[in-house]
């Protein structure tokens, strides 16, 4: 165990110590300057998906907005609450403003590898599958055959297997912690609903984000619009504050800027997930008319989790008074959950008990689709996703039963740090791909079509 231990410890430095970072940060600002800003120029386009579902005539297939909410679904998760209570501590208020820096660059990440991802999606029965490895094979050919499996595996270990495990350890966590209940009731109620929603496939999936997900958004957003109006006069100050710390020219923690830097990218691209490949899966998903309205769709994601979710749990914090700088804490769950107490009192950390828990639910089942849609293109065998779907329901269980049993997954950060070298090779690889989409997309724009079709001949 200590050998994979450190094999896996030198995967992660190899990856998420020195490398990754500063590539999804310049293959993202390349994106970004490379399609002229798209990400600012179809910013109001963005919404659009709300209104409509923006798709074709396929039968049965998932819509783009059902798509968006999957995917919102699976990148707003407790790292929302609990990581940026500790990148706050770790790398001071700064480490905000750094978190939105990376999120608007990542956005244009995204839109390419959604637009990638739904320009090689294939009809798989009476749904579209497409992400990275099919994006691999049908994009740069069977000759990059082992490079699509070597995703594959990766992408379940991490999510289908690693991070549902993590999930359902912190909704019985919290719950444990603020309703008492014991862990063994959660962790039996989620494996309950967990595979109730799984084997009703991915369109019972969408249809149940298409619900909670709004619900939970507009709940978690709701109060902390509610806490930032009843501190709008402190407001000015906050956001004054992470500037400075941002820049260094206010130092709250050790390190300073550094720290800032460190810490707001970081916390930035693990939830966001621009640039690792995972939400290209999901997009691949939805029926639209061209591939860049999807990738335009997928930026919008990018935004509702890091400009929207990340920052309420940030003003929420900062604008009380329980966060103290320069001290740490060991559980970033607990300082979002007492900052919200000291705004509005006791009964709220049953409010975030709720939501966090509808945070963490959609993010399992969302992984579990990324596993599923990983395995299908290793294996046609209906064993192999049976195996599958009992294999999450059981991790989430122990994960949630058993806190101690999460550090078995000791593989996940350095199997997503894998993944995200891959995409990014991929992405540099077929961008001149992607640029002929954005040019035709934009042509048709300009020629007066408001919703552009897409033509591949």
């Amino acid at each position: 165990m200590l050998i994979l231990e450190s094999f896996f410890g030198l995967i992660g430095d190899l990856t998420w110590g020195w490398s990754l970072i500063p590539f999804l940060l310049i293959f993202g600002l390349f994106f970004t300057i490379a399609t002229d800003f798209v990400q600012f120029r179809f910013f109001k386009r963005m919404f659009r998906v709300l209104l409509t579902k923006n798709q074709t005539s396929y039968q049965n297939a998932i819509s783009g907005r059902e798509a968006l909410l999957l995917s919102i679904g699976g990148r707003v998760g407790g790292g929302n609450i609990a990581g940026v209570a500790v990148a706050i501590t770790l790398g001071g208020p700064g480490a905000v403003f750094w978190m939105w820096a990376v999120a608007l660059i990542g956005m244009a990440t995204s839109l390419v590898e959604c637009s990638l991802a739904q320009l090689y999606k294939r009809v798989d029965g009476d749904v579209f599958r497409g992400g990275p490895a099919r994006t691999i094979i049908h994009g740069l050919g069977k000759d990059y055959k082992w490079l699509a499996y070597v995703y594959s595996i990766c992408l379940i270990a991490s999510f289908a297997i690693g991070f549902s495990a993590f999930q359902g350890n912190t909704v019985a966590g919290v719950v444990v912690d603020s309703l008492g209940i014991d862990r063994i009731y959660t962790g039996a109620f989620l494996a309950v609903i967990v595979s109730f929603i799984i084997y009703g496939g991915i369109h019972r999936i969408a249809k149940t984000t298409d619900v909670i997900v709004p619900i939970m958004a507009i709940a978690y957003i709701g109060i902390s619009l509610l806490i930032i109006i009843m501190n709008i006069s402190d407001l000015p100050a906050v956001i004054l504050t992470i500037v400075k710390n941002a820049f260094g020219i206010e130092e709250v923690v050790s390190g300073g800027m550094g720290a800032a830097v460190a810490n707001g990218l970081r916390r930035g691209l693990f939830s966001n997930e621009a640039g690792l490949g995972s939400a290209p899966n999901v997009a691949a998903t939805a029926d639209v008319t061209h591939p860049i309205s999807q990738g335009i769709t997928q930026s919008l994601s990018v935004f509702i989790d890091t400009i929207v979710v990340c920052s309420c749990t940030a003003f929420v914090i900062l604008l009380g008074n329980v966060y103290v700088p320069g001290e740490t804490v060991a559980d970033g769950a607990v300082l979002t959950q007492q900052s919200l107490v000291s705004h509005i009192g006791g009964w709220a950390q049953y409010y975030l008990t709720g939501t966090i828990f509808l945070f963490s639910f959609s993010s399992i089942i969302y992984n579990y689709y990324l596993g599923e849609n990983a395995l299908t293109f290793i294996s046609k065998s209906k064993l192999a996703l049976h195996i599958l779907r009992i294999s999450v329901i059981a991790i989430v269980f122990i994960g949630a039963v058993a806190p101690t049993a999460t550090s078995v997954f000791f593989f996940s950060d350095p199997m997503m740090g894998i993944l995200a070298i891959v995409n990014l090779l991929v992405l540099i690889m077929l961008f001149p791909t992607v640029m002929r989409l954005l040019k035709d997309y934009r042509n048709k724009l300009k020629d007066g079509i408001e919703h552009p079709q897409f033509d591949p001949d």
